[in-house]
């Protein structure tokens, strides 16, 4: 069974410490067996002189042009939906076969502006404990890949 589906994942700056950067290097690696994904990594706004609700409001108007009106979008949030792995396996295989493309956003160190949060279709959480957003890049990858493996019926989930 070839790829199915496509992804896209937006992120705020670049994944600076090396150890998180090579295990989301692997798992965008094995992710390319089951679909095609697209990493964008989006500059951060300097936010010294700014207020976290400017700089919020930038990085949301940066985030929106990497996003085309028909994709699904997904907002990772402290305060969104919470889903088993098998869940989100079948939910993401639902959105695979309905929608253009799925697109992740994960915000940076001030986390996700208003205008994405309003744009997206849903928003996701991955635990009631606080991640920095480096480790939710990683957390987010290694879940999506599990879910493949879950839709695919191999015997990585355990």
């Amino acid at each position: 069974m070839g790829t199915f589906g496509r992804l896209k994942i937006i992120v705020i700056d670049r994944t600076k410490m090396p150890f998180l950067r090579d295990a989301q290097d692997l798992y965008l690696n094995r992710l390319s067996r089951y679909t095609t994904l697209k990493w964008i990594e989006v500059k951060p706004v300097q936010y010294a002189s700014l207020s976290a609700g400017e700089a919020l409001a930038r990085e949301a108007g940066l985030i929106k042009k990497r996003i085309a009106p028909g994709d699904h979008v997904i907002a990772l949030d402290k305060d969104g939906r919470m889903y088993s792995s098998q869940g989100f396996a079948s939910h993401l295989l639902q959105l695979l076969q309905d929608a253009k493309t799925v697109v992740f956003v994960v915000g940076g160190a001030l986390g996700i502006g208003r205008g994405i949060l309003d744009r997206a279709n849903e928003r996701l959480s991955l635990s009631t404990m606080t991640l920095t957003h480096e480790w939710s890049r990683v957390v987010l990858l290694e879940q999506i890949y599990r879910a493949f493996t879950i839709i695919r019926g191999e015997n990585y989930h355990k």
